[in-house]
Formats: structure tokens, C-alpha cells, sequence
């Protein structure tokens, strides 16, 4: 292709990609859902902050194939980053699958376990609420980022069986996820690998051996744990990539099924990466992978 035929090429697309994100952040959204009616557990007040919510956004009539996904946007744990969140669900709408986005509680605020009981709240609402939402409860999955991948890898390994005695309809779910995606995640709370602003809001600014090893998800892999689909770049410098290699390795060692796609270069906090020639691919991968695990029909 001649070189100025090939710019104007580029610069179509470009513009093309720049709409597309443009549109989808106009796009409606769905108002938030407490968790808990009466207030979360160890909630200190009820401020917006001590709310934990879902925002719900259901495929367009006539596309939805029963699947869902919990999302959890990352943010060292300290806010919640908006293009980890609404732009993933109006993505995974395109395929039909429902997005459950989570406000879960904050540091300094809020440490561990909140955000851990925000997640398994979001999932056992999804499952129960199952019916209302047209979601089949044996697909549905978590997807984090960052900060929001530790929350999922979390979940993805220390989750627990409905309680069929429960007084409360969601406890009486489970709330492990059926697969796991965790897009440059943090995993582990130990030294010179963790993202120190993460661990720090989690655990405080000291945290024992002891509840760095409780908190590092490599160290909590079972057989039980879901299939899993990790993304990251090699020269991350904000979250090592030493994370998600620790993550699949313990996934291999346990027999779970797992992918794992390492990109040679690229920023931390891409989100779906549609502005970057390189790691646009992802998405593309991660699709494929959904369509294997039976979410996408």
C-alpha cells in the first residue's frame, strides 16, 4: 500500500477507535444497586463510600446467551478507575453477556476483608437474582483489573459454598466464580513484588508476614479454583508481571486450566487497550478463550 494511502489508513481507524470510546462513555448508565440492604458488614457509616454496589447492565434484548461477569475496576485500592468498569461492560453487552460492575469499599477507609465480602456479595446477588436478570448461576465469572485482579484472584481462590440454611437467599449461593480473567493483577502481598499502594491500603502500612501470606493469592491456588485467562505486559512497572507468572504457575501446579498472554512492552492500566496497535489484541484473545470455557454461544 502506497505510504500516503496507508496514513490515511491509520488516521481513519484512529478516528474510527476514538469515536467508538467516545460513544461508549455517553452511553447510559444503570443505576447503582446496594448490596445490602441494611448496610454492609463492618460498614462505619452510610456515606456513599460505605455503600458497596453493583450497576447491572443486561445485553440488548433478544442477544443475551445467560452468561455474566462481576467487574472490578482497579485503582491501587484507593478509587475506582471508570475505563476498567463501564467501558468492560458495554463490551462484554456486545457479546451478550451481562456485566455486574462493582463498587467495592476503599482504603484507607476500608481494608481487608470488605472489599473480599463486597465481591462474594456481588456474586451471590448475581446468582441470585439470576431469573430477573435471565443468568444462567453456573456462568457466571470475575473479571479484575489491577488493584480489582487482586480482588478477583481473591475471590477466585478463597470463596465459599452457599450456606442452604442461610436466612438471607444470598447467602444460601456460592460465591465462586465460574472462570476468573485478571488483567495486569496484582497477586501477591509479598516484598519487592506486590504494588506497595495496594498493600498498603489493604493491609495497613505494616502488615505481618503472616497477613501478607493470607492476602497473596498464589499462595491460596486449589484445584477448585476456576479456569483462568491473565494478561500482562513484561515491562509493567507498576504491578510486576512476576504477579501473574506466580498466579499461573500455582494454577498449573493445582491442575486448573489457565491462559496466559504476556505482552513484550506496554503501560500499566490499559483497560481494553484499543488506542494501542500492540495490545489491542487482547480483547480478541480473551473472547476466543470465553468462547472455549462455553460463555459465549
Amino acid at each position: 500500500m502506497p505510504r500516503g494511502r496507508r496514513a490515511t489508513v491509520v488516521a481513519a481507524l484512529a478516528l474510527v477507535v476514538s469515536h467508538g470510546v467516545c460513544a461508549a462513555q455517553d452511553q447510559p448508565r444503570p443505576s447503582p444497586i446496594p448490596l445490602w440492604s441494611g448496610g454492609a458488614p463492618g460498614a462505619k457509616g452510610h456515606e456513599p463510600e460505605d455503600v458497596p454496589t453493583i450497576s447491572v447492565y443486561l445485553p440488548a434484548a433478544g442477544t443475551s446467551n445467560g452468561a455474566a461477569f462481576i467487574v472490578c475496576p482497579g485503582g491501587g485500592y484507593a478509587h475506582l478507575a471508570d475505563h476498567e468498569g463501564h467501558a468492560i461492560a458495554l463490551w462484554l453487552n456486545r457479546l451478550g453477556i451481562t456485566a455486574a460492575v462493582l463498587k467495592y469499599r476503599l482504603g484507607p477507609r476500608y481494608g481487608q476483608p470488605a472489599p473480599g465480602q463486597d465481591v462474594a456479595r456481588a456474586i451471590r446477588t448475581v446468582r441470585a437474582r439470576a431469573g430477573e436478570w435471565r443468568v444462567d448461576p453456573d456462568r457466571v465469572g470475575v473479571w479484575g483489573f489491577s488493584a480489582g485482579g487482586h480482588l478477583a484472584a481473591t475471590i477466585a481462590t478463597q470463596f465459599a459454598e452457599g450456606d442452604s440454611a442461610a436466612t438471607d437467599p444470598m447467602d444460601r449461593m456460592s460465591s465462586r466464580p465460574d472462570v476468573a480473567v485478571l488483567a495486569y493483577p496484582v497477586i501477591s502481598m509479598a516484598d519487592g513484588i506486590t504494588h506497595a499502594g495496594s498493600r498498603a491500603n489493604l493491609l495497613g502500612a505494616n502488615p505481618s508476614s503472616e497477613l501478607k501470606a493470607a492476602w497473596s493469592a498464589e499462595l491460596h491456588v486449589t484445584s477448585r479454583t476456576p479456569p483462568t485467562f491473565l494478561f500482562h505486559t513484561a515491562d509493567d512497572r507498576a504491578v510486576p508481571v512476576e504477579n501473574s507468572l506466580r498466579f499461573a504457575a500455582a494454577l498449573r501446579d493445582a491442575g486448573v486450566p489457565y491462559e496466559l498472554h504476556i505482552f513484550g512492552s506496554g503501560p500499566h492500566g490499559v483497560g481494553l487497550a484499543q488506542g494501542n496497535p500492540a495490545l489491542r489484541a487482547w480483547p480478541a484473545l480473551l473472547e476466543q478463550w470465553l468462547r472455549v470455557r462455553g460463555f459465549l454461544k
